[in-house]
């Protein structure tokens, strides 16, 4: 069974951060482990409060994990500071721990800030030349590219600037583009682009969309798939749940996926 590692926070209200991580690893079909970064109190409506874990202690997780069980890839979530994303990007280069997806999480779902700000620079200089695919949203996305994206040309633009940064692969994810019929994610690899595209669905229900879909692509990189084949097939299992959890009752904000939906029906 291959093995897949989250290093990122906890969501106390299970929708998003480790918890969807490993409900993803678990969907598809790989054995997930996890590194926390970070405790919130966080719910559908908000983050009431975080808790980062000493840089020390986040490197013990990793040691451990990778010292008996093994890893097969890797993804990254919430980092919050700059210590702890030094401590990971060490990490992830002593133990050569790659595939590496870097989702670049600095803002939750409610507004509430996930990043310190001395850590984008962090992240930048750090952790984005080490990965295998990084997966911003389009606010993420704005923040690195550095300019506003508001069309998939400008998406296309802020991939090859992002590119230039370091990963070997980004996806430009465009969920954000309300005015847009279909969601449509754009993956470059520094010499070409490729377009996913899925029918957007209306729900409010997408409380952890960017740590899913992220996770669906290290877990099927784990697995030995191409870096197209694990965009492809995270984009369909995020569109399938996002379907199956569109009338979910859970919460009063912006709530939570089914992340098992496909295998109980």
């Amino acid at each position: 069974m291959k093995r897949a590692l989250t290093i990122a926070g906890s969501d106390s209200g299970g929708g998003a951060g480790i918890q969807a991580d490993l409900k993803t690893f678990a969907a598809r079909g790989v054995f997930g482990m996890s590194a926390l970064t970070a405790l919130t109190a966080q719910n559908t409506v908000g983050v009431q409060g975080v808790f980062e874990i000493p840089p020390e202690f986040v490197a013990r997780q990793i040691d451990s994990v990778v010292s008996d069980i093994g890893v097969d890839a890797v993804k990254t979530g919430m980092l919050s500071s700059a210590p702890i994303i030094a401590v990971v990007a060490a990490k992830v280069r002593e133990y050569h721990l790659t595939p590496l997806v870097v989702d670049p999480v600095m803002v939750a779902k409610s507004g509430d800030p996930l990043l310190r700000n001395d850590a984008r620079d962090a992240l930048i200089q750090q952790l984005l030349p080490l990965a295998t695919v990084v997966t911003p949203n389009l606010p993420e996305a704005r923040v690195l590219y550095g300019f506003e994206i508001t069309n998939l040309d400008e998406m296309r633009r802020a991939a090859q600037a992002i590119h230039r940064l370091g990963p070997s692969h980004v996806v430009v994810k465009g969920g954000h583009l309300s005015d847009a019929e279909d969601a449509v994610d754009i993956l470059y690899d520094g010499a070409a682009f490729q377009e996913f595209r899925a029918p957007r669905i209306e729900t409010k229900n997408t409380h952890g969309t960017g740590c899913t879909s992220a996770s669906a692509i290290a877990a099927e990189l784990a697995k030995g798939r191409s870096v197209v084949a694990a965009v492809g097939t995270a984009k369909e299992y995020l569109t399938q749940i996002l379907r199956a959890s569109a009338d979910l009752q859970i919460g009063h904000g912006h709530g939570p996926m089914n992340h098992m939906a496909l295998l109980i029906q």
